[in-house]
């Protein structure tokens, strides 16, 4: 531990947030602050009354995002991301409160036992969750079209025009199709409506990746990517948003552990044991790549 560094844990919540300060001299102290813009500037200036010299915050990465990492970097303390399947635990310790949780964080901070996530610029978070909306969208086609099938079956209405479903002829053979009973007519005509709008959905998100894909800074990366057999320009831009700092990774070893395309390794005694791929962090890229 730096001589004159105070550590700060935090417990992000969505209302209020808890934190253990570790003073230089190993004091904890315990403070509370409200999650917004003023309650974050007022226990900042309260932060910096209390401790002197270098301040690091944590917090683990989760549903609160990189706002309020953001937020204490412009007010000029620093703070990191942590991943939060990487913290240490006894696996005796059953309790588990907010106090408990910052303080903890606090002592592996200044142990240095902490794993520090990589923190996205805004515009590479923006880019990156539109992406991922298309990525919602596709998934909510998947489900519209299996619960039309499955509807259809059980009235016992099969497609008997090819192998393939959801072809054009498939569309003008569901758009033809009328049930005896007038509730069964209206809920096939949903079905088909959510779908279409669905696909309208997918189709101007897809025009607007593919706008993305051609500007700085993505347009070197997509370029390459697309050299590549089986990827086009949404995969390379979904993987390029992903990963959004190429340069962060030391080797091509490095990136594949970070995608966790790497086997795994059980070797005690003098014996080697590998097993299957360790399925670490970034399932989205690993899903596009395999």
């Amino acid at each position: 531990m730096k001589e004159g560094t105070t550590y700060v844990g935090l417990d992000a919540h969505q209302a209020s947030t808890n934190g253990a300060i570790r003073l230089a001299s190993g004091e904890v102290l315990e403070d509370r602050f409200a999650t917004t813009s003023e309650g974050i500037r007022r226990w900042v200036r309260r932060l910096k009354r209390r401790c002197k010299g270098r301040i690091v915050c944590c917090y683990e990465a989760g549903p609160m995002g990189y706002a309020l990492q953001r937020t204490l970097v412009s007010l000029g303390v620093e703070c990191i991301v942590i991943a939060p399947s990487l913290i240490p635990f006894k696996p005796g310790d059953r309790i588990k409160t907010d106090r408990r949780d910052a303080r903890k964080l606090a002592e592996l901070l200044a142990a240095g036992l902490l794993t520090e996530v990589h923190v996205p610029t805004p515009e590479q978070e923006a880019i990156r969750d539109l992406c991922r909306a298309r990525e919602a969208v596709k998934g909510d086609q998947k489900r519209i079209q299996h619960r039309l099938s499955k509807f259809l079956l059980r009235r016992a209405i099969r497609w008997t025009g090819g192998r393939k479903m959801w072809t054009r002829a498939h569309r003008e053979w569901l758009r033809g199709r009328r049930l005896e009973h007038a509730a069964d007519q209206d809920t096939l005509d949903d079905h088909l409506l959510a779908l279409e709008q669905n696909e309208g959905r997918l189709t101007a998100l897809d025009e607007k990746l593919a706008s993305w894909a051609t500007q700085e800074p993505y347009a070197e990366a997509v370029a390459w990517l697309r050299c590549f057999r089986g990827i086009d320009t949404l995969t390379a831009l979904s993987v390029a948003a992903e990963i959004h700092d190429w340069p962060r990774f030391p080797s091509p070893r490095a990136l594949m552990a970070y995608l966790g395309m790497v086997p795994s390794e059980s070797s005690r005694g003098g014996k080697f044991q590998r097993g299957g791929l360790t399925k670490a962090d970034n399932s989205r890229v690993r899903r596009l790549l395999i």
